[in-house]
This record gives C-alpha cells, structure tokens and sequence, in this order.
C-alpha cells in the first residue's frame, strides 16, 4: 500500500485480492492568510482525473475496468458452471471527468423539476443504491409501484427497469427525469436549469473537452455523464469474491453450506441468480404476491406484449443485497429469511386465484428446511462489498456561486 499526493487530490493506491485499487480523488479547499486577507485556493469545484476504483487510466484519458473475472473464460450457455465463471461484458471507457461530472449530477436535486430530489433519494448509497422503502416516492410525495433496483454493477446489465422495458442506462435514466409522478422534469427545462449554472457550465467544458466554450451543455452529455457515474458502481470484492478466487478461508462453515444450497439442483437459486452476476438478466415469472390491497401487476407482460410473461420481472442481482430491504419488485418481503422461505412454501402458492401464470420451470417445491433456509441468508450475506463506494459530495456545482469566465 503507499500514498500518492499532489497539489490537489491524494490517492490511496492498494492490491486488493489481485486487483489494483485507487481509493481517492478528493479536492481540498486550502486556506491560507495573507497580510489582512484569507486566500482561498482551490475555491471551484474541479473534476477529478484518476479513475474511481476498480478502473485503470489508458493513454486515450478512459477508465477500463479491471478485476480478477476477467482471466477467467465465460460459461454462457453451458450451465450454472463454477465459481471462476467470467463476467458479462462490461460498459467502460469513459473519462475520469466524466465519471465525476456524472457523480455530481447524480447527487444534485436541480434535476427534478423544483429541484426537492435528485437521483440519490431513491439511489441512497447508504442504502445499498436503493431507499429502504417498498415502493419509493417521487416528487410531491408520489407513491411508485415498484420497489428501487440497486445500480451496483448496473455496468455489466443489458435491460432495465423491473420490465426489462428499457435497453440502455441512457434510455432508463429518461424514465424518472421526466416522468410526471418521479422527478417531473422536462428536456427542455432541465437544459435551461443547467445552462444556466456557471459551475456546470465550466464543469461540461473539463468532461467534454471538444465542446466549444460557447456550446451550451446538451442533454447527451447529461446522460452520458450520468450512464458514467452508474456504470463506475463497482461491487466484486465480498467475502464470497474472495472464496471464489481461491481464498477457502474468506467463508465459514455456515457460509459454506449456504453457497452449496444455492448451488444445488435442490434449491436451484444459482440457475437463475447465476455467479457471478448473480443474475442470468433473464424474465422470470414466480408469481410473488403483492402487498394487501395492491392489485396485480401485470410486469413484462407489457414490455413484450406477450401473456406468457404476465407477472414476470427481470431476475434482479443479489450482490449486496442485505443492504437493499424490502424485496420483490413491490416490495413485500422486509427480511432475507422470509424472501427465501417463498421459494419452499409450493410453487404458485401465492398466485392470485384468477390470474392463469406461466410459471418459471424452476419454481418448483424444493422443501428445504429451517436450518438450510438459514444458511443460504448467511451465504447472501456474503455477496456485501461497499469497498468501492463513492464520495457523496459535500458540495454541489449548483450550491456555488461562481462567476461566469468563459472568454470570448
């Protein structure tokens, strides 16, 4: 481990379970006197120009990811497979101002239409990138259906949304920014609420150093910084990361067990949340009940226009998902435990009496019992790595009054 200082950020730099980890990127405000007057250097917000965690620098200013999957071959199409298993291809390359443009724009409520939430408030890094809530709230304190997914590792994802009805971060990202009920706003106000903020102004000429000084900030560089932030939430260092690199000692006893339970042709979770993913990013229908009083969601059925995937959901990741409380895309289960005694509790057991579903072949009834449910929420618990979390800054571009200094 050693430390690298400059002028204006320092930068931890560690191995990791073989992987090369930059852990810092700050940006200080010096102070310093001088005669009767305080000279404030560093005074703007900057960007920053090392790579988050998880990424190198290449010669062309990307971030590419690395980690220990990459020297493994990928298993697609031939099972379950072990646990030195690739990962799906990830979106990298983008710059590091970029990734950080992205990071305050995520965190800053000036997107939403009166500007009362940002990204965070249904994103909550402190609550695993979800909200703690079954179904979370938009602007005017608007109930949604559907409970927040996490974006950790949302890089290697190819469909979004619980419906799978979106196929890229930029095309999901329009969904709540401009949906009524979410954050409200509109294309052509959210360009003039930015445009008309110095910082980001000048923050948008760093990330996308082809812009001339007198563009304005466009709605593509909006999502593109956003989809770059997103896709930097990297979680591929847990205990269980460490097991299947050939670490036996990372799991215990306990841990251990669980693993092989979800392995099993028994309980068969690894066929759907498949390592290391933990998501096949498949359609499943498993007919999980709604809330009391809720009534049916009809999910991908609508997406694909196709009734055999009425009350069908995208197979959601299970990396930190001890953080992400409650569960199911409505949010009805409040524990790990009782989401994983669903599954043994008879298939279709909870689907509504008039509804005909097309069930996954995989739900089945696997009869596990107390102890073995047990054990595989000590394995889930194992998937928790927050090591790469991002620093929720602590000043926002629009909360900074900046003069305008473009030249001419």
């Amino acid at each position: 481990m050693f430390l690298v200082k400059s002028s204006t950020f320092n930068i931890l730099v560690f191995l990791c379970s073989g992987m090369l980890l930059i852990l810092a990127c700050s940006h200080e405000t010096r102070i310093q006197s001088v005669g009767n007057y305080v000279d404030v250097e560093n005074e703007k917000i900057e960007l920053c120009t090392t790579c988050p965690p998880g990424f190198l620098l290449n010669a062309d200013n990307q971030c590419i990811a690395k980690n220990m999957y990459q020297q493994y071959e990928s298993l697609q199409d031939a099972g379950v497979g072990g646990l030195k298993t690739a990962l799906p291809e990830i979106r990298d390359g983008f710059s590091p101002q970029q990734i950080d443009l992205g990071r305050y724009l995520f965190f800053d409520p000036v997107l939403s239409l009166d500007g009362s939430i940002s990204c965070a408030s249904c994103h909550d890094p402190n609550k695993g990138f979800s909200d703690g809530r079954a179904t979370p709230k938009g602007i005017h304190d608007s109930l949604l259906t559907r409970s927040s997914p996490s974006l950790w590792n949302v890089a290697y994802l190819k469909k979004f949304f619980w419906d799978a009805r979106a196929s890229s971060l930029e095309e999901q990202m329009q969904g709540p920014l401009y949906a009524a009920n979410e954050m409200a706003n509109t294309p052509e106000n959210l360009l003039t609420t930015l445009n008309d903020i110095p910082a980001y102004r000048r923050l948008f000429l760093k990330a996308f150093p082809d812009k001339s000084v007198h563009d304005s900030i466009q709605l593509q560089e909006i999502y593109t910084s956003l989809v770059a932030f997103e896709t930097s939430l990297i979680s591929l260092n847990s205990r269980y990361d460490r097991y299947a690199h050939g670490f036996p000692g990372a799991l215990n006893r306990n841990e251990i067990e669980g693993l092989n339970i979800f392995r099993s042709f028994v309980a068969r979770c690894a066929e759907c949340h498949t390592p290391p993913l933990f998501s096949n990013q498949q359609i499943a229908v498993i007919g999980s009940p709604e809330p009391e009083g809720h009534p049916f969601d009809p999910g991908a059925e609508i997406t694909f226009k196709d009734a055999t995937r009425r009350g069908g959901f995208k197979v959601p990741s299970l990396r930190n998902i001890e953080k992400t409380a409650p569960y199911m895309h409505s949010g009805r289960f409040k524990t790990l435990r009782e989401t994983a005694a669903f599954y043994t509790k008879g298939r279709g057991h909870a689907v509504p009496e008039n509804e005909k579903l097309y069930l996954h072949w995989h739900i089945w009834e696997p009869e596990l019992t107390d102890q073995e449910l047990d054990r595989l929420v000590d394995f889930l618990q194992t998937l928790t790595d927050e090591s790469f979390m991002p620093e929720i800054p602590k000043k926002l571009p629009s909360e900074v009054k900046e003069k305008e200094t473009m030249s001419s």
